[in-house]
């Protein structure tokens, strides 16, 4: 078997088989068929990533058809959002089609079922229907009206398509066996009465079909090769091929379904029906709320096409149903903002620094980097002055040696600046720290070339100058649910789960260059994360969205919800692993690991180095060069320790130096993120 033969997903083995049996390639055709009841969440994307994918590796067109049979659910407003999320995506679509188009071939067709004695009235209550119908292990019963005439069957159903009776008087069934092991089977419906003005066909129908009998029709009008649907459709697989056995022919091509696994997320809710109860009861405001895992939310929140589509295409397609952590799917956006975003000071809970020794009507513009990542980002000017914020969270009076950000006595560099050394600091009544005052040396500025701008000291700290500082909101998003799986408790709502702090609202100082910042644009907040101008944002009133964090901060400050009496508990007298001992076992098999697990293994281990001090870290850089995995896990762990303000020295660039030459490119690739 060929290496490229090897990587086939499953629905592709069964597309080249097919090729090989069946079809030729210019009979392939593909559909994407959402129903407009709703905006697309990030569910969908794999759907979409599979269709849109196979056409693009096959060069095979895709359909988007939109599932409308529904009009008392559906809107122009979610037929547009959904075709603005597919573009944005980045994929393109041969035939924009609707159910709707076929409603007349639809009807036409259920009323031959009708002349061949295959469909039939059904006059019954739903609750009549529902008790005939039988369980999974008892078969259901026929129903009185089963044996209508055809005659009989014709005039109701003209006269329901004539609207001359109300929703619920008389449906449509299949007629095919109520004893049928799958339940599927039973006499399903085709047609219900729906006095409800459509989106496009307005009022000329009262009558609508039935998902299963649209479904395998249409692909068989617009000749889909392979109708690709998620796993809770396998079932209908022999219902979808039954309606087939009635009207195919023998020179048309017949449509195949297949199922895959649909995309479940953790700490997600993806059922459109209660993503739109947390929009109609205020819980978030619109579809486009960045908590919200809709695509337009997702976009609004400042996630890239690129980030989602890797994502979909780590997590790969699996027959079976998994729950993918949403950690990994973090993890992609910041894999892809690392590489594209420009970096900005920004002080999120700022308090005052002053220079003591700085003069006081002097100022400076600095030259800083744009972004590390790309060569072609050019530098840009940052003002300096006597009077800077900084985080409150980055001074303490006196800390241990694992802190590398600043304290009285010790020396940390401003990023783009100069070394600074903690002096005092001046407390309100209530002994708060509102000042820290501090010295600094003239002779360390960054990038000037003398022999003190070249002392190494362990921590660098991000600033604003408060003189040129300018005012921003920004909009701080979390997990809009604390729980992992918000909608699978028998005895609680979905909405019991909501986390009270998944919003908030922060005045921050960002610096003078972010003024000119345009809506939807992406920046790193230098040691915060990532944020994006809000479209709300204008020139006097900015406002950023979180977009994630640099690193995942969830798993060890997430809520803690109700304990599973039968889970066991760690006792509370055993000694607890270091995070570098954790980190060197998962190094172990690092480069054996499939993609989608080594990336959550990646995410684990930037999470653990969080704990990692440089004393622990450095014995590692002497691993022998066959273990490939533990000098990778050491590289990432770095790449945590300097983004939070350690200095580079001899030991590290020599370490990431001899990643960059070595032969094996998930450990160049890492080091080269250094």
């Amino acid at each position: 078997m060929s290496e490229e033969t090897k990587s086939l997903n499953f629905i592709e083995h069964i597309i080249e088989n097919d090729l090989k049996t069946e079809i030729s390639q210019d009979k392939l055709r593909f559909r994407f068929p959402p129903e407009p009841n709703g905006y697309l969440h990030i569910g969908h994307t794999k759907a979409i990533g599979i269709s849109f994918g196979l056409g693009e590796r096959y060069n095979a067109p895709v359909n988007l058809r939109f599932d409308d049979t529904n009009p008392a659910k559906e809107e122009q407003e979610y037929v547009d959002a959904i075709k603005e999320d597919v573009s944005w995506l980045g994929y393109k679509w041969d035939k924009e089609v609707y159910s709707s188009d076929y409603f007349q071939q639809l009807f036409d067709w259920a009323v031959q079922l009708i002349k061949d004695g295959k469909a039939y009235v059904d006059s019954q209550s739903s609750e009549a229907m529902a008790e005939q119908k039988g369980t999974p292990t008892q078969p259901g019963v026929d129903g009185p009206f089963r044996n209508r005439t055809v005659e009989e069957n014709l005039d109701l159903f003209n006269r329901m398509k004539a609207g001359e009776f109300n929703e619920g008087e008389h449906i449509l069934r299949a007629k095919i066996d109520m004893a049928h092991v799958n339940m599927l089977m039973r006499d399903p419906i085709i047609y219900r009465i729906l006095k409800k003005s459509h989106h496009r066909t307005g009022d000329t129908w009262c009558i609508y079909p039935m998902y299963d009998w649209t479904h395998g029709e249409s692909d068989y009008l617009e000749q889909v090769s392979h109708s690709l649907c998620s796993l809770e459709f396998k079932p209908h697989r022999e219902l979808y091929d039954w309606f087939l056995d009635q009207l195919v022919v023998e020179d048309k091509l017949r449509p195949k379904q297949r199922e895959f696994a649909r995309l479940n997320l953790s700490y997600t809710i993806m059922s459109k029906r209660k993503l739109l109860q947390l929009v109609e009861d205020g819980v978030v405001n619109g579809w486009d709320d960045p908590r919200m895992p809709t695509i337009s939310g997702l976009r609004r929140r400042g996630y890239t096409p690129t980030a989602i589509r890797k994502f979909v295409e780590t997590v790969g397609v699996a027959k079976r149903e998994n729950v993918i952590d949403v950690s990994l799917l973090e993890f992609c956006i910041r894999e892809d903002l690392n590489k594209t975003a420009p970096r900005v000071m920004a002080v999120l809970d700022p308090v005052k620094l002053v220079i003591t020794n700085y003069p006081e009507d002097k100022e400076e513009w600095l030259e800083a980097e744009n972004n590390q990542e790309d060569d072609s980002a050019g530098f840009r000017q940052v003002p300096f002055s006597r009077e800077l914020y900084i985080e409150r969270d980055d001074f303490k009076e006196s800390a241990n040696s694992k802190y590398f950000r600043l304290t009285l006595g010790k020396e940390v560099r401003l990023k783009n600046a100069y070394i600074i050394k903690g002096e005092s600091v001046v407390k309100d009544e209530n002994g708060n720290i509102i000042e820290i005052h501090v010295s600094y040396d003239p002779d360390t500025l960054s990038g000037s070339g003398t022999e003190a701008s070249l002392r190494k000291v362990k921590g660098t700290l991000h600033w604003v100058s408060i003189n040129h500082a300018v005012k921003a909101v920004v909009r701080e998003y979390d997990r809009l649910f604390m729980d992992e799986s918000p909608d699978s408790h028998a005895d609680k709502s979905f909405m019991d789960f909501i986390n009270p702090e998944s919003l908030k609202l922060i005045t921050a100082f960002v610096e003078p260059s972010l003024t000119e910042a345009k809506l939807g644009e992406r920046f790193q907040f230098q040691r915060l994360g990532y944020f994006n101008v809000d479209y709300d944002s204008t020139s006097e009133n900015l406002i950023f969205n979180k977009t994630v964090g640099l690193r995942d901060s969830w798993t060890k400050e997430k809520p803690k919800t109700e304990s599973n009496p039968n889970q066991n508990q760690p006792k509370s007298n055993q000694p607890q692993r270091k995070a570098i001992d954790v980190i060197q076992q998962f190094g172990k098999k690092y480069t054996n690991l499939p993609d989608a697990k080594r990336e959550k293994i990646k995410a684990d281990i930037l999470e653990l180095a969080e704990h990692v001090s440089y004393d622990e870290l450095e014995p590692l850089f002497g691993t022998a060069a066959k273990k490939v995995g533990t000098r990778i896990a050491a590289m990432l762990t770095l790449q945590v320790l300097l983004k939070n303000g350690l200095e580079r020295n001899a030991a590290i660039n020599e370490f990431v130096e001899k990643g960059l030459e070595d032969g094996n490119a998930l450990l160049a690739d890492e080091a080269l993120e250094i």
